[in-house]
């Protein structure tokens, strides 16, 4: 672990140096991709023991990179792994599988990409509405959408069940003009495609399958940091 918080000290250090030699603080998707690197799932076995591993590391990181921001329960979502995990005191409460887009990560408008960074969840939409329960403009139809369990594709991208709309609070990467993911429409939410759930399949959200949806939804508030990386 000491391994770990010396290199996420030196990234902190190099990126604080970049700023004051002038050079613009925005960063490319490929520089950001590179800041947190992650052991990968066999690797974590030799690592570590207990489903802390990836908790513990990232309770390192978030505190290096975002001092100014509170960790005690956050949402980590990991892009290469397909997961959504839930964390409350440095250790993983929750562990779900998810979709990212199909078309990788990405922070530009129209690039049906899912954007990498620290967000918050604006806005929880879909208390109350039935499971499957179909959305329209964040609007409940009052019509269920079907679910399906194999690889078929449905005609509508549906958004289920609950929405979790996020906020970027990382200007130049998740906020601001042409990047911004909460004009973006980036969600958390239900899909009736649970069937192609843990390969890249969405058009920027991150989908969920709608009973996991729902116990997430009823497990955070407003304002929960979730935190997204390709690692």
């Amino acid at each position: 672990m000491k391994k770990y918080i010396l290199i996420l000290s030196a990234l902190f250090l190099l990126s604080s140096c970049s700023i004051f030699r002038g050079k613009k603080n925005v960063k490319t998707i490929e520089e950001y991709e590179q800041e947190v690197i992650l052991p990968e799932e066999k690797e974590e076995e030799k690592i570590f023991t207990g489903k802390e591993t990836i908790a513990d590391f990232l309770g390192e990181y978030v505190q290096v990179k975002y001092p100014h921001h509170q960790f005690k329960k956050y949402i980590y979502v990991s892009i290469k792994r397909q997961k959504l995990y839930l964390i409350e005191n440095n250790k993983i409460i929750k562990k779900y599988i998810v979709s990212t887009a199909a078309k990788g990560i990405g922070n530009k408008e129209g690039s049906e990409q899912t954007p990498p960074g620290l967000h918050i969840i604006k806005k929880k939409i879909g208390e109350g509405i039935p499971m499957g329960g179909r959305f329209e403009s964040r609007v409940y139809t009052g019509k269920t959408a079907p679910i399906y369990s194999d690889t078929t594709r449905s005609l509508t991208d549906d958004v289920t069940s609950r929405i979790l709309w996020l906020h970027g609070e990382e200007s130049g990467i998740n906020k601001g003009r042409r990047v911004d993911s909460f004009k973006r429409l980036i969600y958390i939410h239900g899909t009736s495609e649970e069937g192609r759930l843990g390969t890249p399949a969405s058009h920027g959200c991150i989908r969920m399958k709608n009973e996991d949806v729902i116990e997430l939804y009823s497990l955070v508030e407003e304002g929960t940091p979730v935190l997204i990386l390709k690692n």
